[in-house]
Parts: structure tokens; sequence; C-alpha cells
């Protein structure tokens, strides 16, 4: 009796077991590679390239990180104001597909194609660059990529501060800044800007208003 003990005891782990949901197979079931990091190692540029240097955020483990590109300036040049120049230019870079090795790093960009720069409104703040879309109907990451490149353009953007952007409409131009938290969740940036209303500016030569005796 003393030799049995052991094995009742254990009877019951055995039913105990097939009762789990899983059965045995000798099937062999391909699950994948087991996912790897992105890089986000910025590849060298390829040289002879004729532009102006200047940084792009693109996406790459979900997060927006800066490539320094040498951009080409649009063969096509609808307006004739310089900083509008730019910014086409920049808009063109972001809407590009990342070349086969910024891929391989995991790059990516949101921006869709198609989208212009236009010279400022009359009566719209200095700085403002109107796009051929809403900028609150742009993706948030896009909207973000967008931010953030023009914000640290120094053709663009005189210092730190907010970048103004407009619709094709009269809609007044509201104002986004590239935060840190931008930066690390691109697609929580606020899709609606603070409205931004121009400076009234004194006209030179204004004579003041006469006091009263």
């Amino acid at each position: 009796m003393r030799r049995v003990l052991p094995a009742v005891l254990a009877l019951p782990v055995l039913l105990v077991l097939p009762g789990c949901g899983i059965r045995a197979t000798t099937v062999p079931v391909d699950v994948g590679a087991a996912p790897s990091r992105v890089s986000c190692d910025t590849p060298v540029q390829p040289g002879g390239v004729q532009g102006f240097r200047a940084t792009v955020e693109l996406v790459c483990g979900s997060e927006l990180v800066g490539v320094e590109r040498v951009i080409p300036v649009p063969e096509k040049k609808p307006v004739r104001d310089p900083m509008t120049l730019v910014v086409q230019a920049l808009l063109e870079a972001l809407e590009r597909t990342p070349s086969a090795e910024e891929r391989d790093a995991g790059f990516t960009t949101g921006v869709p194609a198609g989208l212009t720069a236009g010279p400022p409104r009359e009566g719209d703040p200095a700085g403002t660059v109107r796009l051929s879309r809403k900028p609150e109907d742009l993706p948030p990451v896009a909207l973000s990529q967008l931010v953030c490149t023009l914000a640290g353009s120094e053709a663009v953007s005189a210092g730190p501060g907010p970048v103004i952007l407009g619709g094709p409409d009269t809609d007044p131009p509201r104002a986004w800044e590239c935060t840190e938290a931008v930066r690390t969740r691109p697609e929580s940036v606020p899709t609606l800007g603070e409205i931004v209303r121009p400076t009234a500016v004194p006209s030179e030569g204004a004579s003041p208003s006469p006091k009263r005796p």
C-alpha cells in the first residue's frame, strides 16, 4: 500500500493537464522573426546635389528624428517670395519617400503628396506660411513634421518660437510650437493652434492726438 499511494496522488495532476486547452502538435509553427528595434541612424547623403542644407523631421520609432539633407530648389517656381520658395522645397523633401537606406534605418514620413506653400495674405502676421490645405486638416503626424521642420529652418524661422500657418481660405492663421512633447509623440499635436492676429503698428509720421487744454 505504501508503494501505490504516490501513484494515486499523482493521478489528479495527469487529469488536469489535458484541460488547459493546449493540444500537443508535431507540426512546426512559423511565427516569423523576432521583432527588432530600428536603428534610426541617419545615412550619409550623396554628394553632388545642388541646393541648400537643412534638417527635415522624419518619423522613426514613433518619434520625430531630424535628418540632415541637401534640399534641391524646386524646378517650378510658382512664387518669387524667397521664404515661400524655401518652404516649398522643404515640403517636397518631407513628401518624398525616404531612400532605401533611410527606410532600412526605420524612417518614414506622413506628409501627404501635393501639399504646396503660398505667400501670406494681406493682413497676415509676419512670417505666415499659407498652405494649399488647412493645417488642421492634415494628419497630426504630418502637421508635427511640418511644424518642427519649419521651426528648425533659419530661412523660415527667425529663432525659437511658434510657426504660423494658414490655409488657402481667409481664415486667420494659427500658431504651433515644436515642443519636446510634439517630437516624442507627434500623433498628439493639437490640430488647432492659437489664432494669431497681426500687431497693429502706428504709421510713420502720424501726429499724436492734440491734448485738450
